[in-house]
């Protein structure tokens, strides 16, 4: 059963992506990030080439045909298990097709109308009976 990462409360939440994406790296798992919108897609990869400023997440399109040796993947399309482990939405509604993947990241920030999309995802998971995590990025910044 696909277990489910919340992490809440995000300043940002694509730089909250960018992290996760290096997190995965770092531990040799593959990643699709699901940015249904295409202008969020597009930030996401411009972002990947520039955070960390240190480092660097190899990342592509998943269409691209670099992608069978890309660890971090990106789609608008409805993501297609196979090629990664771990799935982050991006996206305002459940992904289609998530049940197949080992993990599920979702990332939702302190904006009230995200917020409320958020909740209602999480309520879809936990009626289903997915194991879920709760990440409270805000109680991490406290640290």
């Amino acid at each position: 059963m696909t277990a489910i990462d919340f992490y809440f409360n995000a300043a940002d939440r694509l730089q909250v992506a960018c992290r996760l994406a290096a997190k995965a790296l770092a531990h040799n798992k593959r990643l699709l990030i699901f940015a249904p919108q295409p202008e969020v897609a597009q930030r996401i990869d411009r972002m990947l080439w520039t955070w960390p400023a240190i480092a660097f997440v190899p990342h592509c399109m998943a269409h691209d045909p670099l992608a069978a040796d890309t660890p971090v993947l990106i789609t608008a399309e409805a993501p297609q298990p196979g090629p990664a482990e771990v799935l982050l939405n991006l996206g305002a509604d459940c992904p289609p097709l998530f049940e197949r993947f080992e993990r599920l990241l979702e990332i939702v920030s302190c904006d009230d109308e995200e917020r409320s999309a958020g909740r209602n995802r999480y309520r879809v998971y936990k009626g289903r009976g997915y194991p879920i995590s709760d990440h409270d990025l805000a109680g991490e910044a406290a640290r």
